[in-house]
């Protein structure tokens, strides 16, 4: 950055990064702070702008996926809405509560650091996050943090101090997770194109169908993105070469939201569902109970997976995972089926190859079983390095800190880091629906700034985000995703709890037990 201007440091109290999901739900509950809200690109959205794909729609209906201040126009919709709805949705949003004046586009923050009691000097001073005493207030009453931001144009950098600094950078997108292959085994080999699905999102429709039209593909990955980029490759290859998806581990995957003509949300999503599964802070009953309760929740799954495989071809595919339903439920892993998918399957257009390792070869894949595949273009839906980008951000030696020996971020209530003071994360813990996750974690969070309560000691919050990854290891061996899809109402109520709310939000009993929690139960109280 030799030829860059640097211009003087700004002061205010809160920063935000990131204009997805999580930093407009965050700019909208801070917003009575004047919040400066850094967005690297020219737009709003994160993921659902930068790394969709023509196919790409949202895994819910609508009415479980919206703000609890602001239904979708026609909520009750039982179609998914495409990521162009979402956007649609989400601008809609930010513009009713004049979020947007808070958003600086095009303001990429490219160095952050801690200045801790507001001297300017290059401290990593820990003395508030370390040992067993308090937090300490988010809003302190001088800069804790520094931040350089690149604009463009032109091509500038200026320093911000923030009080409070809430990252919402989010897990996916801008650094792929790529596969390691031995010596002369990797792409250098390969004669023909690779892509990751980073890069396939920046292709109009056009140009997408003309880079898989008439190609051998092959696709990388069984999950959501995985199933999108093989249904998309079919379609455009209608008179072509079938596409193959290239899978090393199997998952379980969801037509509709039905099972045996009972709602899904029956069996994980209600109060009286998740009293069957293990949880933070259930109290000496609950322990004992829990065992006892093994067999119904073994049932559960094996109900849902005995549809799964009468409904779909997993058999005949070879598609059926060995691990029960409910590890990739626990996990925020299962998959809702394109329309389509298996009909193309069927239809000879897209085909399965199952292996523990592959690398290239000049024309294409080669396997452990010693098998060839023939491909002119190979693309990879294999993930993000979430985790590095934001290890990445920040400054030692907080980098160290954020991601624990686990490969999970230990954050109390999905918020905060009892170790790194005057920062929080939104939007890194996973649910069924993960904007209602970060709309009332975000709530918390406004609340906790005003200081209208405390956290509890340092000591207590280490131990609650122990305590919840040792659940979630217990649960699935799929948990490094840090998802709370099984105990996601419990962990409501605490935060209910912590805010002075009510912690039984529906009208009655029979609600209370049998309903699903949606965004609309937590509206704002007087």
């Amino acid at each position: 950055m030799a030829c860059e201007q640097i211009s003087y440091r700004k002061s205010t109290r809160v920063g935000i990064i990131g204009a997805g999901i999580s930093g407009i739900a965050a700019a909208k509950q801070l917003s009575h702070h004047n919040p400066i809200v850094f967005e690297a690109t020219d737009s709003i959205g994160g993921v659902w702008k930068h790394c969709s794909f023509a196919s790409t729609k949202l895994q819910t209906p609508p009415c479980d996926f919206e703000f609890s201040d602001y239904p979708w126009p026609q909520r009750d919709n039982s179609t998914f809405p495409s990521y162009l709805d979402i956007l649609h949705y989400l601008h809609a949003y930010a513009t009713h509560f004049d979020v947007l004046k808070f958003v600086r586009f095009n303001s990429r923050v490219v160095e952050i650091r801690y200045i801790g009691g507001g001297d300017g000097g290059e401290t990593t001073n820990l003395d508030v996050a370390a040992g067993p005493g308090e937090f300490g207030p988010l809003l302190s009453g001088h800069p804790v943090w520094e931040v350089a931001v690149e604009t463009h144009p032109p091509k500038t950098v200026e320093r911000y101090g923030f009080e409070l600094l809430v990252v919402c950078i989010g897990k996916y997108g801008d650094i792929p997770k790529m596969p390691v292959f031995p010596p002369n085994k990797g792409q250098e080999v390969y004669g023909g194109k690779v892509m990751h699905t980073l890069d396939y999102s920046k292709l109009d429709k056009e140009a997408a169908r003309e880079l898989l039209k008439g190609k051998k593909v092959a696709v990388v990955g069984y999950k959501k993105s995985a199933i999108d980029l093989a249904t998309e490759c079919a379609q455009a290859n209608q008179d072509g070469q079938p596409c193959t998806m290239v899978i090393r581990t199997l998952h379980w995957t969801v037509p509709a939201y039905w099972i045996w003509g009972l709602p899904f949300f029956l069996f994980y999503s209600t109060r009286s569902s998740q009293f069957l599964h293990q949880r933070p802070n259930q109290g000496l009953l609950r322990n004992l109970l829990f065992p006892l309760l093994s067999p119904v929740r073994k049932a559960v799954s094996k109900f849902i997976e005995s549809y799964l495989v009468w409904k779909l071809p997993l058999v005949k595919y070879g598609l059926k995972p060995d691990h029960p339903f409910e590890e990739d439920y626990a996990s925020c892993q299962m998959a809702i089926l394109p329309e389509n998918f298996f009909s193309e399957a069927d239809n000879g257009k897209i085909m399965f190859k199952k292996t523990p390792r592959w690398w290239f070869w000049n024309g294409g894949l080669e396997f452990e079983d010693n098998t060839k595949l023939e491909a002119d273009v190979v693309l990879l839906a294999t993930g993000f390095e979430g985790k590095k980008k934001i290890q990445d951000l920040l400054p030692q030696p907080f980098s160290s800190l954020i991601v624990d020996s686990s490969g999970i971020m230990p954050l109390y209530r999905g918020t905060i880091h009892p170790l790194i003071p005057n920062m929080a994360f939104v939007g890194y813990i996973e649910s069924v629906s993960n904007l209602q996750t970060a709309e009332l974690r975000c709530k918390w969070l406004s609340r906790l700034a005003d200081g209208l309560f405390k956290l509890p000691s340092i000591k207590k919050m280490l131990d609650q985000t122990s305590e919840e990854i040792e659940i979630m290891k217990k649960t699935t061996r799929f948990y490094k995703r840090h998802c709370i899809s099984t105990f996601s109402i419990n962990h409501s109520d605490e935060i209910c709890e912590e805010m002075g709310w009510k912690c039984w939000r529906k009208n009655n009993w029979v609600l209370e037990a049998f309903a699903p929690y949606s965004s609309q139960d937590y509206g704002e109280e007087d």
